[in-house]
């Protein structure tokens, strides 16, 4: 298979996977490419992130000043939750586009994704960049037969491949990031199972078909499936889709901040985490 090189993709690349993430959009502000700019900039591989668990210290240090300036606290497990929450998520609605929007899985690997955090203010991920075109598709995906794809069975199988991969893709930030804060493995598994259901959901919203989100979160997480720690948890309410959180921002740890509506501690949460993480 081929993989493009790292430093000189451009999102305009004739793959089809930067033909896929052309086709779909992401939120207000964010950026959803294919390959790094020439001039690389603030993008970080993924892959530093976990080899070097010192860049997660800065990450939360950046957050905390930015929280004790708008709370004027900033406390440790607030910052640790903001960052376990926005990485595994934007990794998560990664796969979960693709796979939604063109029943394709790409790499995961933290060598093959970089995401861009916000250059002021407070450093959420502002952008994600895929930079492999290598990927998994069904056998009648009209790209079956480019050098980067693999052909999988059905779509079971399909889903069975992204969730093995961004599976492995969390074990590694687990154990990185595991070694900078005092969350315990249980929370952060939560926080990977948080992510992936909700990606499927996201990628169903945010493609207008939130039901087909929903089915397609049914497939990734049919079942309570090690390392996760729960089958999907969405449901069908009189008010629309909901899902039951595992994993927890710690947002409400802030001073005079109420708890996430996706909260574990709030028994009936009634948005997606988009709106809140």
């Amino acid at each position: 298979m081929t993989t493009v090189p790292v430093w000189e993709t451009e999102c305009d690349a004739a793959t089809p996977l930067a033909e896929s993430l052309a086709r779909v959009s992401l939120y207000e502000g964010f950026e959803a490419r294919f390959g790094l700019p020439a001039d690389r900039g603030d993008w970080v591989v993924c892959s530093e992130f976990v080899s070097e668990p010192e860049r997660f210290d800065v990450w939360r240090e950046q957050l905390a000043e930015w929280l004790r300036d708008q709370y004027g606290e900033a406390p440790e497990r607030t910052t640790a939750g903001y960052v376990m929450t926005w990485y595994l998520n934007v990794v998560g609605v990664l796969g979960g586009l693709l796979f939604h929007g063109a029943r394709r899985v790409p790499s995961l690997r933290p060598s093959d994704i970089a995401i861009r955090l916000a250059p002021e203010g407070r450093p959420h991920v502002v952008g994600v960049a895929l930079l492999s075109d290598e990927f998994a598709c069904l056998p009648d995906d009209p790209a079956a037969h480019h050098p980067g794809a693999t052909a999988v069975t059905d779509e079971t199988a399909l889903a069975a491949l992204l969730r093995a991969r961004f599976a492995a893709h969390s074990a590694q930030f687990v154990g990185s990031f595991g070694s900078t804060v005092r969350l315990g493995r249980r929370m952060l598994w939560a926080a990977a199972t948080d992510a992936l259901d909700s990606a499927a959901w996201t990628a169903g919203q945010l493609c207008g078909d939130e039901t087909g989100g929903v089915v397609d979160a049914a497939l990734l997480l049919p079942a309570k499936l090690d390392p996760f720690t729960s089958a999907s948890t969405l449901k069908a309410t009189d008010t629309g889709w909901t899902r039951r959180r595992e994993s927890c921002c710690f947002h409400y740890a802030l001073p005079d901040a109420a708890a996430c509506s996706t909260c574990p501690r709030v028994c009936e949460p009634r948005e997606s985490y988009v709106q809140n993480a």
